[in-house]
């Protein structure tokens, strides 16, 4: 017996947290009797499970790393017409979506899945599971203010983590400089709200890892699926962080 949840997001249905959204709002339903609290245990391998009044069925587990262009929105779909992250993952017949957000205007390592398990083991808070960007900034932040960000800076939502963070390039020309920086945790716009803190805006901005792993040669708007080996490294690794941090 899992929790209703749990079933709902291995199946591939949604995020867990998403899950537990749906049943709260009354479109799951265990043997003909609808559910709307959390909590409930079934059996999946008993149990007939249906969502909007369909049953659910475990798809193969499908986990893909996306080069994610700028001006791509991570959602399912959109009112307005623009290009989703969906758009890019030709011959994937699965329903994937994203384990954490890149922003409208922010491109790089964007991963999804239909494993709800995995997703929440990376995107959890107490999971701390570090991401690497470049940020591209108007200016050149002096040291002092480097030493903030890797301190913590106060945003409206509270004091961020201790970030890394280093120069890889000034350009006089334009007024900007990049930086990379790494964070270990995943508020909305964080990166970006962060730099805004110091009174150096992000122009453009990157995301180059996702734990250990890396964009390395794929192309802007291109994907591949992860080996199993780094699926592993992944789940050991949030696992791994949030035992370092709980101490």
């Amino acid at each position: 017996m899992e929790r209703l949840q749990k079933i709902l997001a291995q199946a591939g249905i949604a995020s867990r947290r998403k899950c537990e959204e749906m049943i709260l709002a009354g479109v799951v339903e265990v043997n003909g009797e609808k559910v709307t609290e959390l909590g409930v245990k079934a059996d999946p391998a008993v149990d007939v499970i249906l969502v909007n009044g369909k049953p659910i069925r475990n798809e193969k587990k499908v986990y893909v790393m996306l080069n994610k262009p700028k001006g791509v929105i991570t959602s399912a779909s959109d009112p307005q017409g623009r290009k989703i992250v969906s758009d890019y993952l030709p011959g994937i017949r699965e329903r994937v979506y994203p384990v954490g957000r890149l922003d409208y205007d922010t491109e790089g390592l964007l991963l999804l899945t239909n494993d709800g398990e995995f997703a929440n083991l990376l995107t959890h808070p107490s999971h701390h599971v570090p991401k690497t960007y470049y940020a591209t900034v108007k200016g050149v932040p002096h040291g002092t203010l480097l030493d903030q960000l890797k301190k913590g800076v106060k945003l409206e939502d509270g004091m961020t983590a201790p970030a890394e963070v280093e120069y890889q390039d000034v350009n006089t020309e334009e007024n900007t400089s990049t930086v990379r920086i790494t964070i270990y945790e995943g508020r909305n716009r964080q990166v970006r709200r962060m730099f805004e803190a110091i009174n150096h805006p992000v122009v453009r901005l990157r995301r180059v890892k996702f734990g250990e792993l890396g964009l390395h040669n794929l192309a802007r708007g291109q994907f591949r699926h992860l080996t199993p080996v780094e699926v592993k490294e992944l789940r050991e690794a949030a696992r791994k962080s949030h035992k370092v941090h709980k101490k």
